[in-house]
């Protein structure tokens, strides 16, 4: 029997999403005879790869615009999966995929949308100039998905919650598996870390609310040894912006950069940390549609106290002075005041840190995540 997972993504990647796909695809892989992985590629990784029982195609066309790119990726799937049969289970994690899969007139298969975000809400973010008109087209092909498959994933019950009272979806069709963490061992400090860090990693999108975080550490100018690190998922240039907004704050002195580090190097600077900040937004992307940010997840296994929103997202997580310390969001001088008093009382840290272990262990473990997937196929493939 055949898997298929198909992406709109970039993999293998530093971005949190090639994460989730890597776990994913591994549960497919222990499921199944053989999965075939549809993702996108570029000119630093093989077009076509193979295994005993995996094979990863990979769409290389390099299509300035964004729509353009999808409507001839999502062309590019359908003729590939024209070309493979006995496939049981085909798993997607966004609607230029979901168009593919469910658009092939010869389909004997079960399809799973997972659903980490909604583009109609996205897309504003990343292209400020895109027309209503087109926001539209999107929306009508996200309600096309989401009917025509036969279950959906979420990472939270925020986002099930839009589904089922924004979109009309039936609350019984959408399953809720979290995001996790692997354990890490423990690493050495990295030789070039300072001697007093907070952290900040993942991708540089104006939600994550770094801005905030920048300006809350003019309100930490006292702590002269504390440095904040950035390790930015994307690639240099997209922090250009951030970087300039550094300089006008004049903190060069105390942001450090750092960019598209391995899992291993990037835990290392994370358990050295003493402190994770997650300043999400309180906008139509973190509140309306929601989300379930892997940053938390992975501070909390390596034993790092987590700074975060005070939103529904977080609170689906942690629990404020318990497991974490929740601030209101877009709030700096309360960001900074959060800092100072965990740093001020590392007793305070150290049991929030310990509480967040202990529930990566009970209950957000990959392992965990995968076996409540795997449930979720048995049952799929029964009916």
């Amino acid at each position: 029997m055949k898997s298929l997972y198909a992406a709109f993504d970039l993999y293998p990647s530093a971005k949190g999403a090639a994460t989730h796909i890597s776990h994913m695809v591994q549960t497919l892989l222990e499921k199944f005879d053989k999965t075939i992985l549809f993702v996108l590629g570029n000119e630093k990784i093989p077009k076509y790869q193979f295994e005993e029982n995996f094979e990863i195609h990979r769409f290389t066309e390099q299509i300035p615009n964004y729509l353009m790119r999808a409507e001839s990726y999502s062309t590019w799937l359908l003729e590939k999966i024209k070309q493979h049969n006995d496939i049981k289970i085909c798993h997607y994690r966004d609607i230029w995929s979901a168009l593919a899969v469910l658009n092939n007139d010869n389909k004997d298969y079960k399809t799973v949308f997972e659903v980490n975000s909604l583009l109609s809400i996205e897309l504003p973010y990343r292209y400020s100039l895109i027309k209503d008109a087109t926001l539209k087209k999107i929306e009508l092909i996200e309600k096309f998905c989401l009917e025509k498959s036969d279950v959906i994933i979420t990472p939270s019950e925020t986002i099930k919650n839009n589904l089922v009272e924004n979109l009309k979806v039936p609350d019984n069709k959408i399953n809720v598996i979290t995001n996790g963490a692997d354990i890490p061992p423990k690493y050495k400090k990295p030789i070039d870390a300072p001697d007093e860090y907070i952290i900040y990693f993942g991708a540089v999108q104006a939600w994550q609310g770094i801005d905030i975080l920048l300006k809350s550490m003019k309100g930490l100018d006292d702590f002269t040894n504390l440095k904040l690190v950035i390790i930015s998922s994307n690639r240099k240039r997209y922090t250009k912006a951030y970087r300039k907004f550094t300089e006008k704050l004049e903190l060069n002195e105390k942001v450090i950069w750092k960019h598209q580090l391995s899992k291993e190097e990037l835990y290392a600077w994370i358990q050295h940390a003493k402190l994770s900040i997650a300043p999400l937004k309180a906008n139509s992307r973190n509140i309306e549609q929601g989300c379930s940010p892997l940053k938390i997840f992975e501070s909390m296994a390596c034993g790092t106290t987590v700074v975060a929103s005070d939103i529904p997202v977080v609170k689906e997580i942690v629990q404020n002075n318990i497991s974490a310390k929740l601030i209101r969001p877009d709030r700096p001088a309360e960001l900074s005041r959060a800092i100072r008093l965990l740093i001020d009382y590392p007793e305070e840290n150290q049991s929030l840190s310990k509480n967040a272990f202990k529930i990566i262990e009970q209950e957000y473990t990959w392992k965990k995540k995968k076996n409540e997937l795997k449930n979720l196929y048995d049952r799929l493939l029964r009916k």
